[in-house]
């Protein structure tokens, strides 16, 4: 009986590994050479340095590793692992020469994402994060730049968040916004006073609202 093809192999040792690896339609073909990573997260100080996929698909072991790192720390849950969404922060590093990038939130637990969004208008109530399709990232410089460079590479969403300095990319519908304050906890305009809304439609309410009347005050 012949051995079973790599592919389904790597398939089994990525099922034992107790990651649930998610190929979107957005990966990218398997790469000729190794694709590497060298990510720290901010909250835990964990890090990953290395290749996480080849010509014949995710490593397990990395799967593994970044699973680990990119886990919901709050509630110490792991979470979904899309490949795509680590293609596009690969991507994105190789196009404005970033070597290193810090992760701010990866994955999320529902408890968690519903905290931050009762906390935030920055945060959306059905988030990509929910499917381990998202990512917060910053980089030492050139995040400008590497919002640009995601904007351009059209895989999913785009959020900035300048003021805060921090990138949001994920591997679901195609789409952008900006948004302004200084941190999570702060995104209203000065003046502005009141419980924060928690719906989707809420928040974009006010955020239009806010941004007209910045348009109008510069007239």
């Amino acid at each position: 009986m012949s051995s079973p093809p790599l592919s389904m192999k790597r398939r089994g040792l990525l099922i034992g590994c107790g990651a649930l690896v998610l190929m979107s339609g957005r990966a990218l073909a398997a790469p000729a050479a190794p694709r590497r990573l060298s990510l720290r997260n901010q909250h835990t100080g964990e890090t990953f340095d290395g290749p996480y996929r080849d010509a014949s698909g995710p490593l397990p072991d990395a799967m593994a590793d970044l699973a680990k790192l990119l886990r919901d720390h709050r509630a110490n849950k792991v979470g979904p692992i899309d490949v795509g969404t680590l293609d596009f922060l690969a991507d994105i590093m190789e196009a404005v020469g970033q070597p290193k990038a810090t992760i701010l939130s990866a994955f999320r637990t529902p408890e968690t994402n519903a905290m931050l969004a009762a906390r935030s208008l920055g945060v959306a109530e059905h988030s990509q994060h929910l499917l381990g399709r998202a990512l917060d990232v910053t980089f030492p410089s050139r995040l400008p730049d590497a919002h640009r460079s995601a904007l351009d590479l059209k895989r999913g969403g785009v959020g900035w968040y300048p003021r805060s300095h921090f990138l949001h990319i994920d591997t679901g519908p195609l789409r952008n916004w900006e948004m302004f304050g200084q941190n999570l906890d702060g995104l209203f305009a000065p003046g502005v006073r009141g419980a924060r809304p928690r719906t989707v439609s809420q928040r974009l309410q006010l955020h239009r609202a806010l941004a007209r009347r910045q348009m109008l005050g510069r007239r």
